[in-house]
């Protein structure tokens, strides 16, 4: 049977997306073309610095905690509506935590920084945040300000969240998907192609910059990006050609290639091939292996300060020959002390105590009555005579006697005066 020469072809495409490069990473073969950053990203972080690999970016690693790591686009967002994709994975003990941050902030760069949403300050713009606030394996809520809240110091910052959904995040061995859809009619949220939450009272708009934060507790959570792609629509160009009739045995060409190639199509939309998840084992490989170099590195410092302690213990210790001399002395003074002991069990000394006794007694009874003799004798020697002492208090009368005498008459004798 002939087959026409005529085939159809389906091309007809209502609109066409454009991915914004300056604010995307992830899209291609690779994420960067070198570890050394992305381009037009800025990379920071606190207590380590993010590490880039062939397909994703870790902002924070399994170890140590307490760490934060960010990405932010060098060229803020000149559109009004946009469409985003991203793709992380957070993995980590079983009691671990954290929290991720999407923003599109104004100037977020130097107001956000590398801060989650419970540190950042004033802030202006859209935030999609990561946790799990909601106790029930995590959520994602949708935050926004217009530069007046500080978050910082909020009371309830959990309470200023406008939209939110349950989502076990942690622990699923495969990327997350988070697609943003922002209109001037609406701006809708949803997760792994299932709806978080939409609204139709909100309107953003252009010239935020995008960023990427993560933060860690002291028991960490590792967050893994693999993809942050912005695209803007433009409307395409063109109707559906008219589909020709053919004869009913016959099936045009281009419908069963068509048909063919949408059953070899996987069922499932994970990205990722065989080669792909080759690269995403060699670059967990490569993270445990950083992951134990630290650890190993830690050991060692723990080592050295516990050497450090013994050699400082042992020198604060006595040597084997000062104890030995001390042994020696002790045994010595042991010895003369049972040699005394024996000495004294051997002999009776109460002759000679009551010798000594008597002999102190004698002494004193001897020195006492010396004494009261030579006491009595100084006194007597020393003591005037009665019959003195008598002449002068009578002397010592007759002249306080006669200058009272005088002193009334010169009184009398003195001239009146009158007032």
């Amino acid at each position: 049977m002939k087959i026409p020469g005529s085939f159809i072809l389906l091309s007809a495409v209502a609109t066409a997306q454009t991915v914004i490069e300056t604010s995307s990473f992830g899209h291609g073969a690779m994420v960067a073309p070198s570890r050394d950053g992305i381009p037009g990203w800025d990379l920071g972080g606190e207590g380590h610095s993010p590490q880039i690999l062939s397909n994703k970016v870790i902002l924070t690693p399994p170890y140590p905690g307490n760490t934060r790591g960010s990405a932010w686009s060098q060229t803020p967002l000149s559109h009004s509506e946009w469409s985003a994709e991203f793709q992380f994975r957070a993995t980590g003990v079983e009691r671990a935590g954290g929290n991720l941050q999407l923003w599109y902030a104004k100037d977020g760069k130097d107001k956000v920084g590398s801060a989650s949403i419970y540190t950042v300050g004033q802030w202006d713009g859209f935030a999609l945040v990561v946790d799990t606030h909601s106790g029930k394996g995590g959520s994602i809520r949708g935050f926004l300000n217009d530069g007046t809240t500080d978050f910082k110091s909020h009371r309830s910052v959990d309470s200023l969240a406008f939209g939110h959904c349950d989502y076990s995040y942690r622990n699923l061995g495969r990327p997350s998907v988070v697609r943003i859809k922002h209109t001037n009619a609406i701006l809708e949220v949803t997760v792994d192609d299932k709806l978080c939450f939409s609204t139709d009272k909100i309107t953003l708009p252009a010239g935020n910059t995008v960023g990427v934060t993560a933060a860690t507790p002291e028991n960490p959570d590792s967050f893994e990006i693999f993809k942050v792609v912005l695209e803007t629509a433009t409307p395409g160009i063109g109707k559906a050609p008219p589909i020709q009739q053919q004869n009913s045995n016959q099936q045009p060409i281009a419908v069963q290639q068509q048909g063919g190639a949408q059953q070899k199509q996987p069922l499932s939309n994970d990205p990722r091939s065989a080669d792909a998840q080759f690269v995403d084992l060699g670059s967990r490989i490569q993270l445990i292996n950083h992951a134990t170099n630290n650890i190993l590195r830690e050991l060692g410092i723990q080592g050295s300060k516990a050497e450090t302690r013994q050699t400082d213990l042992l020198q604060r210790l006595a040597t084997k020959e000062q104890v030995a001399g001390l042994d020696a002395r002790l045994q010595r003074l042991e010895s003369t002390l049972l040699s005394i002991q024996r000495d004294l069990e051997g002999k009776d000394y109460r002759d000679r105590f009551n010798q000594l006794h008597e002999t102190l007694r004698s002494s004193h009874l001897s020195l006492t009555e010396s004494i009261k003799d030579n006491f009595l004798s100084v006194i007597t020697a020393s003591t005037p005579r009665m019959g003195f002492f008598i002449f002068l208090v009578i002397a010592f009368q007759v002249i306080l006697a006669g200058s009272y005498i005088m002193y009334k008459r010169r009184r009398a004798n003195m001239p009146k005066k009158f007032l």
